[in-house]
């Protein structure tokens, strides 16, 4: 077992899995706890993280008011419900827990439809009595004792115990690489506050030899310009109702899955890491026919956004960033990297801003442009009716047809 591994010594898990009786105290689909303490420990690699820095903190909050003016400015949408934006630093570990917070609806929705093949959990998590895989019957002579009430209950256990897993590994990956609250399109938080991660945004201006306040201004310009879109109810109640779509058509080939776990053995903490330490492996090919029908609306609706967000910080950032063109390219290579996060949330939830989704959106965004200049663009996102369909972000003069923009 490696040295970085979490279920190794010193990981998270180590304790935990000594102890598997403690699995069963699980409610619900998911195991949380797990899912903590798998992101938080992805996110830092097990590192202790310090404090963020209290002045790239001030320095960030005062970018913040500036990118919120000018974002407001140059979209015509309000960026808060309050009036104004605020900030908070966090450390990796910190963004980790956060997020599952946040995507806390998504990923329940998510379990909910996976767990009848993950052992049979209802959405409510109550435990269906049966044989367990080790001939331990629930409530048979000796299932008190908690390693054979375990045993018993086993494929009702991995459920939770698998989805807290594969949650809690794709938040820490993002986690371990994320700058602010918008790295990806997903849900936008219900207040204002946005969450940057100074430490991260600092070690890339490093790493690239940029401005530490350049690479600031222009995660704060993005993730602005997001909230300003996502923000709004009809855009939020959009991609929230791809998301759960998506998740509920999960089609589970229980076969297939029980293949994967066949090498898992509970009194083997080496079997857990190779079955559970990776996602990719356990899930497999998960999507299916369904899935790939909805991800037509899905994407087309990432790429609207894509291009938009990206017009709006082009268009404010090149008053505001002294090296833009540098710090543009810089972080929008970085955002086409495919990391292990990105691909096991493209597969889970269905969310991949992948190189043709980003020429799509801008695609889209110019061909508004050409046709009825700027001031259409606004339009996008004053109403439900607005968002484009799929054959209008390939073709936008049926999108400005139909709001009557075009000339």
């Amino acid at each position: 077992m490696s040295e970085g591994s979490p279920f190794g010594s010193g990981g998270p898990l180590q304790d935990l899995l000594r102890n598997l009786a403690r699995l069963l105290t699980s409610q619900g689909p998911v195991n949380w706890e797990i899912a903590r303490q798998l992101a938080a420990w992805t996110a830092t690699e097990g590192k202790a993280e310090a404090n963020p820095d209290p002045l790239a903190r001030m320095k960030l909050e005062e970018l913040l008011r500036v990118a919120d003016m000018h974002v407001t400015e140059a979209t015509g949408l309000p960026t808060s419900h309050r009036g104004w934006l605020s900030l908070r630093a966090v450390t990796r570990s910190e963004w980790a827990a956060r997020t599952l917070d946040l995507w806390h609806p998504v990923l329940s929705a998510l379990a909910t439809s996976l767990s009848p093949g993950l052992g049979g959990i209802s959405a409510e998590g109550d435990l269906e009595a049966g044989a367990g895989p080790f001939g331990v019957e629930t409530g048979a002579p000796g299932a008190a004792d908690p390693m054979s009430q375990l045993l018993g209950n086993l494929p009702q256990v991995l459920g939770p115990l698998v989805l807290g897993a594969q949650a809690g590994t794709m938040v820490g990956h993002l986690a371990a690489r994320a700058m602010g609250q918008y790295d990806l399109p997903m849900p936008a938080p219900t207040g204002d506050e946005l969450m940057v991660v100074p430490e991260a945004i600092d070690g890339f201006a490093r790493e690239w030899s940029l401005a530490p306040d350049d690479v600031r201004m222009w995660v704060c310009l993005r993730d602005v310009a997001h909230h300003a879109v996502l923000s709004r109810p009809h855009v939020r109640d959009a991609l929230e109702g791809h998301l759960v779509a998506y998740v509920n058509a999960f089609d589970f080939d229980e076969q297939a899955l029980g293949e994967r776990l066949g090498n898992l053995d509970p009194t083997d903490l080496s079997s857990f890491q190779e079955t559970l330490g990776d996602p990719e492996v356990l899930l497999g090919a998960m999507q299916n026919d369904a899935q790939r029908r909805l991800l037509v609306p899905f994407r087309a609706f990432l790429a609207a956004l894509s291009g938009y967000t990206d017009f709006v910080v082009d268009k404010v950032g090149h008053g505001l960033v002294g090296s833009y063109a540098a710090v543009s390219e810089a972080l929008r290579r970085r955002r086409l990297e495919d990391g292990p996060g990105q691909r096991v949330l493209g597969k889970l939830l269905g969310v991949e801003v992948d190189r043709a989704t980003v020429e799509r959106g801008h695609g889209f965004i110019n061909g508004i442009l050409e046709r009825a200049g700027e001031e259409a663009i606004s339009r996008l996102w004053e109403e439900p009716g607005g968002l484009p369909t799929p054959a209008e972000v390939d073709a936008p003069g049926l999108w400005l047809a139909r709001i009557e923009l075009a000339e």
